[in-house]
Formats: C-alpha cells, structure tokens, sequence
C-alpha cells in the first residue's frame, strides 16, 4: 500500500480540478477558500509524489505518465477559472497566457519525441517553476478574499505569476531548443 502513494497523490491532483471548478462555480467565500485548501494540497501533493516515489524507490511508468499531466492540468485549469473569474484582469492575463501556452508547447514536444524514444526529463528549474506558480497562483485564486486574511495578496500574486512566467519562458525555451536539435537530427 505504501508504494501506491505516489500514484494516489497524483491521482488526487487530477480528481482536485473537477472539485475547483465546481467550487469557483458556487463562488461563496467558503467555496473560493474551499477551491484555494484543494488546490495548496494538490500543489503540496506534487512535492511528496515525486519525493515519496525516489525514497521508496518506486517510480513507475504510470507516475511518469500521470504526473506531468496532472500538474499541467490543474495549473492550466486554475489559470483559465482566475481569468474567467476575473481574479485575474489586464496586464496580468499575460503572464496566465505564456504559462498556458508554454505548458502546452512542451507537452507537445513530449507527445512529438515519444515514438523516437526521446525523452525530455524534467529539469530543476522546472520544479521549481511549478512549486511557483502553484504558490502564487493560490494567492490568485482566493480573489477579493485574500486580503482579509494576507494584505496585498492580490499584488503578490500577480507579481508572483509574472516571476513564474519569467521561469516559465526560461524552461520553455530549454525544452524547445533540445527538442529542436532533436528534431534537427531526425531530419538527416
């Protein structure tokens, strides 16, 4: 039991994006707060996933499979309810655009090497532009509710999602330009 508990914290990130939506769809101060403990468990279930799975020496095809996808998908997801809530607005939407759209590039990527056993390994930085952008954009998420409980929650999450966008063109950028090489040497 213990060795599936990677698995199952990855399964729960993907079983928490239905829980969000709906909860942003009832829109109550509790449900937004509700959505924000879902989403910062599933943030936090993506360190211990991935930690859990090399201490016990239990990494799988299935966590290398799912884990990616459930991190894209709640992050994509939050980043699209926070615009269409309108926890996000102007400027800011920017910087939710370049991290969906470079989000979807690398799964692309990873989806166009597959069949020529190409695999693109996840880098440091990209864990770390993960762990950021869950971080700031939880402080998105709790909305016009964040202030009561963190003065100026609403400007360090935006400014938080920029430095995420920032990573998030950096690592892109990485990915794309291996993926390119690769894609140089298939053509030969």
């Amino acid at each position: 039991m213990l060795t599936q508990i990677p698995n199952l914290l990855t399964i729960f990130r993907i079983i928490a994006v239905p829980l969000i939506v709906i909860l942003f769809y009832i829109g109550s101060e509790v449900a937004i707060w509700s959505a924000v403990v879902i989403f910062a468990l599933a943030g936090a279930s993506d360190f211990f996933d991935g930690y859990l799975a090399r201490y016990l020496e239990q990494t799988s095809a299935f966590g290398k499979f799912l884990d990616p996808i459930a991190d894209k998908l709640i992050v994509v997801v939050s980043l699209v309810l926070v615009i269409a809530f309108e926890h996000l607005q102007g400027y800011w939407v920017l910087a939710a655009l370049i991290i969906i759209i470079r989000e979807i590039m690398v799964s692309g990527l990873r989806e166009f090497l597959g069949p020529y056993n190409v695999q693109v390994p996840v880098t440091k930085l990209a864990k770390w532009k993960t762990t950021i952008q869950m971080l700031f954009i939880g402080f998105i998420m709790a909305g016009e509710y964040g202030p009561k409980l963190v003065p100026f929650a609403v400007e360090i999450g935006n400014w938080g999602l920029v430095a995420a966008a920032i990573i998030t063109v950096i690592t892109g950028w990485e990915y794309m330009k291996g993926g390119y090489a690769t894609v140089q040497k298939l053509d030969k």
